[in-house]
């Protein structure tokens, strides 16, 4: 193999070890996308876009270099079997832009599924973030309105409270008024009877004399 297919050879190991890690559950959302905004990877990631579409043009050329080496030792094994050197020799070589062509294209491939993978865990993690900033003011919503809840029970059992004192002491009010009453009356009656005794005593000391 080449140098430059051994390159490409590498750099789709490397694709596929990085897919591996990604998508086993070793690290948390937070913590790639923390990694993503770190220091070290926004020095990449500045020119991230341009690294990535002349890798994608230079892996397309390849590409193309491998279509075209298998379009020209395709049709060289379909032409007459002359040698069986020459016929092996063919067939090697036609296996060989086999081979490039599919490292080339998982290369490719794989180059957009890191690309979305990136994206994905980064939405990811802001919507993580997002919902664990609604449960909170859900939950401080439902402290204030279990408070508040209290508050007004509190209230209104103090004004039920008020309510009854107020029943008691209107009723209170009422008896001490009708007792008042009863007093004068008893008054006025007691009155009656001293002015009868009066009297009756007044005439008994009349019919002495």
């Amino acid at each position: 193999m080449s140098i430059q297919w051994t390159f490409i050879a590498g750099y789709l190991y490397f694709e596929i070890a990085v897919v591996i890690i990604m998508i086993l559950p070793i690290f948390s959302p937070r913590r790639w996308n923390r990694f993503f905004k770190s220091r070290l990877f926004s020095m990449f990631q500045q020119h991230a876009a341009v690294y990535f579409y002349v890798l994608l043009g230079v892996l397309s050329l390849f590409l193309m270099d491998a279509v075209r080496e298998m379009r020209k030792y395709s049709h060289s094994s379909d032409s007459t079997h002359l040698h069986l050197s020459a016929e092996m020799k063919g067939n090697v070589k036609l296996f060989r832009a086999q081979r490039n062509f599919y490292i080339t294209g998982f290369a490719i491939f794989l180059a957009f599924v890191i690309r979305r993978l990136v994206s994905m865990i980064i939405i990811q993690d802001e919507l993580m973030q997002k919902a664990d900033s609604i449960i909170k003011e859900a939950e401080s919503t439902v402290k204030l309105a279990k408070s508040t809840v209290l508050a007004n029970t509190l209230q209104s059992e103090e004004n039920k409270h008020m309510e009854e004192i107020r029943n008691q002491l209107e009723t209170t009010e009422e008896l001490l008024r009708m007792e008042k009453l009863r007093g004068k009356e008893l008054e006025e009656e007691a009155s009656k009877w001293k002015l009868k005794y009066e009297e009756i005593v007044a005439q008994t000391g009349k019919g002495d004399n």
